[in-house]
This record gives C-alpha cells, sequence and structure tokens, in this order.
C-alpha cells in the first residue's frame, strides 16, 4: 500500500492550476517533453523515456555533475496538412533528471530501440 507523504487541499490544488494556466502560455517553451520513466532496480538506476519517431544522430545524451540531460529533435514533414486532430509533438526537446544515487557513469550503457531510450547506470557499490 502506497505511503500519503504530503495531502494538499483540494481548493488549493483547483487555484495552482488556474494560475498555472494562467500565465503558462505567455512562458510556455516551444519545447516538448517525452513520457519518462526513472526507476532503480537492485543493481541500476534506470531511465527510460518514449520517443518514437527518431534516430541515434538526433538525440543526445550527457551527465553534467549529478544531472542527466537528453535532448534531440523530432521534425516533422514539410508537407502542408490541414489537421483534425494532432497529439503527436514535434521539435527540440529538453529533459534534466537528477540522479539521485550515486552511479557508475563510465559504466552506463544506452539503447534506442522500438521507440524507447533507456539508460542504465549501474549503482556504485
Amino acid at each position: 500500500m502506497p505511503t500519503i507523504v504530503r495531502k494538499t487541499h483540494p481548493v488549493i490544488i483547483e487555484t495552482r492550476r488556474e494560475i498555472l494556466s494562467a500565465v503558462t502560455w505567455r512562458v510556455r517553451p516551444n519545447a516538448w517533453h517525452p513520457p519518462t520513466d526513472v526507476y532503480e532496480t537492485e543493481d541500476n538506476f534506470v531511465v527510460k523515456m518514449e520517443i518514437a519517431g527518431m534516430r541515434d544522430e538526433d538525440l543526445e545524451v550527457a551527465v553534467q555533475g549529478n544531472f542527466l540531460m537528453v535532448s534531440g529533435s523530432r521534425s516533422d514533414s514539410m508537407e502542408r496538412k490541414a489537421y483534425y486532430q494532432m497529439e503527436i509533438p514535434f521539435g527540440r526537446f529538453s529533459v534534466s533528471i537528477e540522479l539521485p544515487v550515486r552511479v557508475d557513469i563510465e559504466n552506463a550503457s544506452a539503447q534506442y530501440k522500438d521507440g524507447f531510450l533507456t539508460i542504465q547506470f549501474p549503482k556504485e557499490k
């Protein structure tokens, strides 16, 4: 059973949403954020991102200090279209993830397969 760490009053949550909605349209960057899972196993710290439709050369993965940074660009065709529905984002994206445990960066591995980028960092012993 999950543990509730913090409980917020529903009115406060709704007020935060309204404020965020009112101001974000002015400051929202043109970048999108792919769905990302971050978890650890007994031996590894793992980051898994859903970024279908990209090539290896479209991605940049870097570690700076205690942060993993993944960025890239998914292009859209230049063909003119009249969308009825548009949910697949394109353009630049950038994600920064703090590495919460000590990891062995030198032995990290990354694999891009079936639209998922999976990065594994062995935990330091």
